[in-house]
């Protein structure tokens, strides 16, 4: 992204919140910023708060969409309040967890479901549990990342990723995984990941699907730019997982991939996101 905007004109700079104090971001004369922090801290509305605090203008959604999107468990909570379809699925708090829970849960969430820490990304600790005994390692597994997992009803069907730049809703793509769902080995490792766009959908499906994103996308308050999951079931409809507002932005990464599509260059994507800024 720094070559690409660089190659665009733009005077950017490379800057690792590890190393680097946002709180200097003013003083050493920058007008903008291009968030590309990914998960805790970068992408929760913690860094947008600071940004926010310095009066220096950011890319993508403020702190509320931020920190909505990036907790799984308050997206189903809001989109369910709204009517939007989502899978069936249940919350599991450390403090009052129980092994004994387990068979209940399995049982009620139709004997397979995904389990996810609520406050993470890259699918990190995502597990799919099979049996009681496996939905009970898997939360125990989640809650290495966080306090309160989300136990989601697996959905046995395709995958698909709709970007939103601005207004515009991009082409979606359907991702192909020989893995039994599209974990972090599929989105970074796996080399037989197939990621299908123009997806093969009928135009009312596509319609449909476009439809159901952007509105998925704006009931949590997300704006700029970012990226909507969602499934579809055994019946044909749709079902939304989950909205990333800072998604990766590699040159062969989903974004781009369906902004050239689109008939988006890289450096033009990253120059449209940046224009949105403020």
């Amino acid at each position: 992204m720094l070559k690409g905007l660089q190659n665009a004109g733009i005077d950017a700079h490379g800057l690792d919140t590890r190393d680097y104090s946002p709180l200097q971001l003013k003083s050493d004369g920058f007008e903008r910023v291009f968030i590309v922090l990914h998960g805790r801290g970068g992408e929760d509305g913690s860094i947008q708060g600071a940004l926010e605090f310095l009066d220096i203008p950011y890319t993508g959604s403020r702190v509320l969409g931020s920190a909505l999107a990036m907790d799984k468990v308050r997206t189903k909570q809001i989109w369910q309040a709204l009517g939007l379809p989502t899978a069936p699925y249940a919350v599991v708090h450390r403090a009052d967890y129980l092994a004994a829970d387990a068979a209940q849960l399995f049982e009620s969430l139709n004997l397979c479901a995904f389990v996810k820490p609520s406050r993470e990304g890259s699918s990190i600790g995502i597990v799919k549990a099979e049996s009681a005994e496996q939905l009970h390692q898997a939360i125990e597994t989640a809650f290495e990342h966080d306090d309160e997992v989300l136990v989601e009803s697996f959905i046995d069907g395709p995958e698909y990723t709709v970007s939103i730049v601005g207004d515009q809703v991009l082409p979606a793509i359907e991702l192909r995984t020989a893995r039994s769902f599209y974990d972090y080995a599929a989105k970074y490792q796996s080399g037989d990941t197939q990621y299908i766009c123009p997806c093969e959908l009928t135009d009312d499906d596509r319609e449909e699907l476009n439809r159901l994103s952007l509105r998925a996308f704006e009931s949590l308050g997300c704006e700029g730019w970012g990226r909507v999951d969602i499934m579809r079931d055994a019946n044909g409809a749709f079902q939304l997982l989950e909205v990333n507002t800072v998604p990766g932005m590699t040159e062969t990464s989903l974004v781009p991939k369906a902004a050239r599509v689109a008939g988006y260059s890289f450096e033009e994507l990253l120059l449209k996101i940046l224009e949105e800024a403020h």
